[in-house]
C-alpha cells in the first residue's frame, strides 16, 4: 500500500503551500490533520497537515514514535515507505476509515496529555 493516495498528497501539498505563504506570523494556519499513519507491528502513529514546499519528501504534522512523547515536528515520508518487516513487506499503513474532526492543534493538546496520540477526539454535546 502507498503511503499516501494521490489526492490525500494533493491536499498535503496545498496545506503546505498555503502555510508557506502565512508561516512565521500571527496568521499560521491550524490545519486539520489529512492522513493518519501508523505501524500495526509496533511503535508509530503520525498525523500529518502538509508538505514542505520546498520538498515534496517531507511532511509536517504530529508524531508519537511510542517514548511517551508526542511532538509536531517534520517527517520523512521516504523514511516511513522504506521501513520494512523482516519478511519484506512495508511496515508502515495508510489508517483508510480514520477522518479527522479538529484542526491539529486540538489532537496535540489531547495527544500531549495523554502521552500518545489520540485520534478520535470527544465530539461535543
Amino acid at each position: 500500500m502507498k503511503l499516501l493516495t494521490k489526492a490525500q498528497f494533493e491536499k498535503l501539498k496545498a496545506n503546505g503551500l498555503a502555510q508557506d505563504k502565512v508561516k512565521g506570523t500571527n496568521a499560521e494556519l491550524d490545519l486539520v490533520p489529512v492522513v493518519k499513519l501508523f505501524n500495526p507491528y509496533g511503535a508509530g502513529t503520525w498525523l500529518l497537515t502538509e508538505i514542505l514546499p520546498e520538498n515534496d519528501a517531507w511532511a509536517f504534522g504530529l508524531a508519537d514514535l511510542g517514548c511517551q512523547c508526542v511532538e509536531l515536528g517534520t517527517i520523512d515520508l521516504d523514511e516511513l515507505a522504506a521501513l520494512r518487516h523482516p519478511i519484506g513487506f512495508a511496515m508502515i499503513e495508510r489508517d483508510r476509515h480514520w477522518e479527522p474532526t479538529a484542526p491539529i492543534s486540538a489532537y496535540a493538546a489531547a495527544s500531549r496529555e495523554a502521552n500518545r496520540i489520540v485520534d478520535r477526539l470527544p465530539q461535543p454535546a
